[in-house]
């Protein structure tokens, strides 16, 4: 899941010092700054984020002690809390944490380093849900760097082998343009079922015959599943411009992208089966994707796979999960989808 970036521009130095790091946090794509009171217009003049305090309500705690930890641990289990210290090696994050995962809070870690900011990203896998930087303005792009590369979530991607691949006629497809330029081995999950997803690679490569998009996934048909940044799923025909979806390279790394635009059109269409093992069970997972050249799946060694040259017995890979989805949500549930 995606981390937030928040930067603490507040303290008694004067504005004229303190707005770099507005400008920084800008700069960076952090969600919101944290100013002193009566500032709020002043952050405004310089762009568009959000300020915390007047549009996010937080708690701002520091903890000295274990009754500042346990205070902390009870509000951030149902409240956006923002925790800090002199020192996270004495007051642990992985009780704030815990704790934190058993409600529906926010947990941010008030931060002066780069370090620190990786730490509670790391903490207990899932880590705090972002950090307030309060460390030097130069690294607050850092900062975001490192949040970018570490909040999303590693999953595991399968062999899956191509045991059907038929014309099926014309139907709506979904271009899916970012706001992200994607690398080679690296595009969305989409599948005909939400538990069992495909690897459709970016049109990251050159042909003779068109230019590439590394900005776009060529993705499927209207009725079928994508993942979301969050881990939920959602039909393409559902997504627009301005929603987080979940990129994913052939190791199984995710990173959130921003959608820039959609594009719903009629074109040739051909389905596709595979046959993946999980847990010793073979497993039949299906999607639709526009027949022509420059759309492809990836193989287990991350190349790009036209579906014009896909045959039986090719391998691609794919993500297979049990039980089932209830409004993007994945539950524990038989379900047979065909």
């Amino acid at each position: 899941m995606t981390k937030s970036l928040w930067v603490d521009a507040s303290g008694d130095a004067p504005w004229d010092e303190r707005k770099t790091r507005v400008t920084e946090a800008l700069e960076s794509g952090a969600e919101a700054v944290l100013v002193n009171p009566g500032e709020e217009n002043l952050v405004k003049e310089l762009g568009t984020i959000a300020i915390i305090g007047k549009d996010i309500k937080a708690e701002i705690l520091t903890i000295k002690n274990k009754e500042d930890e346990l205070n902390a641990a009870k509000l951030a289990r149902d409240k956006t809390v923002v925790v800090s210290t002199t020192d996270w090696t004495i007051i642990p994050l992985e009780n704030l944490i815990a704790s934190k995962q058993k409600g529906k809070g926010t947990l941010i870690a008030s931060v002066a380093s780069l370090n620190d900011a990786k730490v509670a990203i790391e903490t207990l896998e899932s880590g705090v849900d972002g950090v307030l930087f309060r460390g030097p303005v130069p690294d607050i792009k850092k900062a975001a760097g490192i949040l970018e590369k570490m909040g999303g979530q590693e999953i595991k991607l399968l062999k899956a082998k191509i045991t059907k691949v038929k014309v099926v006629g014309m139907g709506d497809r979904v271009c899916v343009d970012t706001c992200s330029l994607f690398s080679n081995g690296e595009g969305m999950l989409v599948g005909s079922s939400s538990s069992g997803l495909f690897l459709v690679h970016a049109e990251t490569i050159e042909s003779p015959y068109v230019a590439a998009r590394p900005f776009r996934v060529n993705a499927g048909t209207v009725h079928a599943y994508t993942l979301l940044s969050n881990g939920k799923t959602t039909y393409l025909s559902e997504l627009e411009g301005g929603d987080e979806v979940m990129a994913v390279d052939s190791k199984g790394n995710t990173r959130a992208v921003v959608i820039g635009r959609m594009k719903i059109e009629k074109r040739p269409l051909l389905h596709i089966e595979a046959s993946v093992s999980l847990d010793g069970v073979q497993k039949t997972i299906k999607t639709i994707l526009q027949n022509a050249e420059t759309i492809r799946l990836t193989t287990p060694e991350g190349k790009a796979l036209s579906v014009s040259k896909l045959k039986e017995g090719d391998e691609v890979l794919a993500y297979v999960e049990t039980g089932g989805r209830h409004f993007g949500m994945a539950i524990e549930e038989s379900i047979n989808e065909k």
